[in-house]
């Protein structure tokens, strides 16, 4: 692996934030936090990791250590950026942006720095498609809440080596993260394709009128959902049989949702102005402190599930 030492975060919003807090989990890095923006990087960790400190997650002592390993600039000129060994952008999920900021970066990175960008959707390759050094660049998937969700997706372009992206796997790795390699740029990645197929077909369940939104979450909660973090769905075929997949696949596959384009319920729901918690109705309806409850839960089992508090 090369020798990496200088990591940089370029976008200190909440994902830049969390993520440098995690690589500031090795002591063996040192951090910095670039954004356009005097911002308090800081306190806002201090306020993100908050209920691991409550919970005995993380020390006071240990917050403070990674905290004294992360400085943050508003200079594309600063040291932080030009010693870099390795740079995470995370700055707002928009092409022109991010190819703008790794235009900046490639000036006054060295040659070898390694560039890695956040995204959920967006392609790598497509992103440093006006590098110069397109091998040295990957995809960096970090899920939200990046300080809990354990995955890391290391996402292949059309030009990353094969030693690119296997130092970023290993400097991840030495971050307590879980990456995982996607060899082949693709809308989506590996977790985001699973989960939206999943989604299609819990729409069209209550666009059909099988069932309503919460009786759809309710059967995946107490079903399978239960299962999941323990029972990944190849294991699970190969625990049932892969005979015994075939044939059930063989039976249901062709009624189950294909559709290629948004369903027609999502965008009534869309032009209505039904957004969800924002708006206080979506599939299902939203008071203020039923909004907030959901999130805190949420909080509350990743750190519950993650380490036992």
């Amino acid at each position: 692996m090369k020798n990496i030492k200088y990591i940089l975060i370029c976008g200190a919003g909440m994902m830049g934030k969390n993520i440098a807090f995690v690589m500031a989990s090795n002591p063996a890095y040192e951090v910095g936090v670039y954004d356009l923006y005097e911002t308090d990087v800081h306190g806002g960790i201090r306020n993100n990791t908050k209920p691991l400190v409550e919970k005995g997650v993380l020390s006071t002592e240990e917050l403070e250590g990674r905290l004294s390993r992360i400085s943050f600039t508003t200079d594309m000129d600063s040291e932080l950026v030009s010693r870099a060994d390795l740079v995470i952008e995370a700055v707002f999920e928009d092409m022109k942006i991010k190819r703008e900021t790794f235009a900046k970066l490639e000036a006054c990175c060295r040659p070898d720095t390694i560039f890695c960008t956040n995204s959920s959707v967006m392609s790598p390759s497509e992103i440093s498609a006006e590098l110069t050094h397109r091998e040295r660049f990957v995809g960096t998937h970090f899920w939200n809440p990046g300080h809990l969700i354990p995955l890391v997706e290391v996402v292949k372009s059309d030009a990353s080596s094969d030693e690119t992206a296997q130092t970023v796997m290993e400097v991840l790795a030495s971050a307590g993260k879980e990456p995982v390699l996607c060899r082949k740029d693709v809308p989506g990645f590996i977790a985001n394709r699973m989960q939206h197929a999943l989604w299609r077909e819990a729409i069209s369940i209550v666009e059909r009128g099988i069932a309503d939104a919460a009786t759809v979450d309710k059967a995946v909660r107490f079903s399978f959902g239960l299962r999941l973090p323990q029972l990944g769905p190849l294991e699970n075929a190969d625990m049932v049989g892969t005979d015994l997949t075939y044939n059930i696949h063989d039976y249901i596959l062709k009624d189950l949702e294909d559709s290629h384009t948004p369903s027609p319920l999502l965008k009534q729901l869309r032009d209505e102005g039904k957004i969800g918690f924002k708006t206080g109705e979506g599939f299902q309806a939203w008071k203020p402190e039923a909004a907030k409850k959901s999130a805190d839960d949420l909080n509350e089992y990743l750190v519950r599930m993650l380490y036992g508090k």
